[in-house]
């Protein structure tokens, strides 16, 4: 019999799980209620009573929203990491700002604050460093640029749920942290996301609120005003019971994550193949996912030949991701000319993302990485 596939990523939901939903569903109260605040409050009892944690939809919207309760806008620029998800840019035109991109560390996927001082413009508002695959941002470096120059910090976590950096969460200090909960994260809603920001910063926090639903205001009679033109971004009741479930299990899902990254070090720290393999980190790192570049001109065919013959052999590798300004919405933006973000457009044409999550076994990284030695050719791992 041949072996199962084996996906890029799977979530992992355990019984008590479903049946929590299902009882959220016999509840009647389906929509964002006590599930959605039980999840905010658990997510403050990790990060502290000094944050506030509000659920929202997605994280793009997190993101948008974010820079809207600090008011970006026309005429402003945000920093962006050249190579992350095009989320992360996506979200600076739509408020009506400019994205100015910066190149990354070809092993660490990150931003640097050297980079991000080299770019900063009288019209920078706001830095977006990007924790690339649960890799923390040097953020002591970054906070104390955004310090200097009184810019706003809103990390994308969307990658970093349960990482540390310096031994503290990703979360539990900083501007704004924007968490996804999508569902290849290291745990998920199904869709979701959340923002964690200093629950001193009341200005935020109501805009915020407001701008998660409709902008409107809630009296006590139950009546209320509009005071925004906003959207709808609110979590349901049913995302949230899967996201209590699967917050209980985060450290060990996250702990295995490390486990399963070690074995791939193991297996492909020295291969003949001259794939660059990513920065290791240290115990924060949340391994979202493992990433490698591949020469491809050296092996004689391409990135989507490689998925082809892993997809015969029963596994599925992914892409992550390609370098946003030569695609067509940004280069204009940037007056983008090949080679401007060496680094970026590397990773973009090289990156594939091999399998890894809670489940798999050290077995199945071996298998991976004998397979991937077979298409690559030249050698074993």
């Amino acid at each position: 019999m041949s072996e199962p596939f084996l996906p890029f990523t799977r979530p992992t939901l355990d019984e008590e799980t479903l049946a929590g939903v299902v009882d959220v569903l016999r509840s009647g109260w389906i929509t964002s209620g006590p599930r959605v605040a039980e999840l905010e409050g658990a997510l403050v009892s990790r990060f502290g009573n000094d944050r506030r944690v509000l659920c929202y939809a997605h994280a793009t919207g997190a993101l948008e929203e974010s820079l809207r309760a600090t008011g970006v806008g026309p005429g402003d620029e945000v920093i962006v990491p050249a190579m992350t998800f095009a989320a992360s840019a996506n979200v600076v035109v739509r408020v009506g700002a400019t994205p100015v991109f910066v190149d990354v560390g070809l092993a660490s996927r990150n931003l640097t604050a050297s980079a991000v001082a080299a770019a900063l413009s009288p019209r920078t508002r706001v830095i977006m460093p990007v924790h690339f695959s649960g890799l923390p941002v040097d953020l002591e470096a970054l906070h104390a640029l955004a310090r200097r120059h009184h810019l706003i910090v809103v990390e994308d976590a969307a990658h970093a749920i349960g990482a540390r950096y310096r031994g503290r969460e990703i979360g539990s200090f900083g501007d704004l942290v924007c968490f996804s909960f999508h569902a290849n994260k290291n745990m998920t809603t199904i869709e979701g996301a959340a923002i964690s920001l200093p629950a001193g910063q009341s200005e935020w926090v109501d805009r915020l609120e407001r701008l998660r639903f409709h902008g409107l205001r809630k009296a006590e009679d139950g009546s209320y005003d509009v005071e925004l033109a906003a959207g709808k971004h609110n979590l349901s009741d049913v995302a949230a019971r899967v996201g209590l479930g699967q917050l209980k299990h985060l450290d060990e899902f996250n702990r295995r994550r490390r486990e399963l990254a070690g074995h791939y070090f193991d297996r492909l720290g020295t291969n003949p193949w001259g794939l660059v393999l990513p920065e290791r980190g240290d115990e924060g790192h949340a391994w979202h996912m493992f990433t490698v570049l591949v020469p491809f001109e050296t092996r004689g065919f391409g990135r989507r030949q490689l998925q082809e013959r892993m997809r015969e052999q029963g596994i599925g590798i992914g892409m992550h991701y390609p370098a946003l300004p030569p695609l067509t919405l940004y280069r204009s933006l940037c007056d983008w000319h090949p080679g401007q973000f060496p680094n970026a457009e590397r990773i973009g044409r090289e990156t594939i993302t091999l399998p890894l999550f809670p489940a798999m076994t050290e077995a199945e990284v071996d298998r991976v990485c004998r397979v991937l030695g077979e298409v690559l050719g030249g050698g074993g791992a």
